[in-house]
């Protein structure tokens, strides 16, 4: 059975050594009206001055079909696109942005933990604690503190 302090371990790990510089990617912003029973947006920022138009029964169908006129212009060779949809009517846009803003603290919260975790697990254990009593300690089962931190120490 998972603890709910163990769920902070079944969700990706970022490694601290990602090769950022490596990643070429250019992003694009659109914004999205409701136009009857249709959304329409419109991607702003493209190569030239260019901007396109599109439209979708669904937000995610709007954002497919941004996403793919985006590329079909730009062509083969541009490596990675990123586009945002955003809602055009500055009160949505906020509220948006604020569960995007709350996801990404959750995010970088969840990271931390795992972090400080793996960190006072291994300084417990090279202490010469045993397994389960780290795993008291952090609220972890034994088994996980065994599959999160390695004994350095004899």
């Amino acid at each position: 059975m998972t603890t709910r302090h163990e769920a902070v371990f079944s969700q990706d790990y970022v490694a601290d050594d990602t090769d950022t510089d490596a990643l070429v990617a250019s992003s694009y912003l659109a914004t999205a009206t409701r136009t009857g029973k249709y959304w329409t947006a419109t991607v702003h920022g493209l190569p030239d001055g260019q901007s396109l138009h599109v439209q979708g029964a669904t937000w995610r169908e709007t954002a497919d079909n941004a996403l793919d006129r985006v590329s079909d212009l730009l062509g083969p060779s541009t490596g990675v696109v990123g586009l945002y949809l955003a809602p055009a009517d500055p009160e949505a846009a906020s509220v948006v942005k604020a569960v995007r803003e709350a996801r990404t603290a959750r995010f970088l919260a969840e990271q931390a933990e795992r972090d400080a975790v793996v960190k006072a697990a291994q300084t417990l254990l090279d202490q010469g604690w045993t397994t389960r009593d780290v795993g008291s300690v952090l609220g972890f089962s034994h088994q996980r503190i065994s599959q999160i931190a390695r004994r350095t120490t004899a």
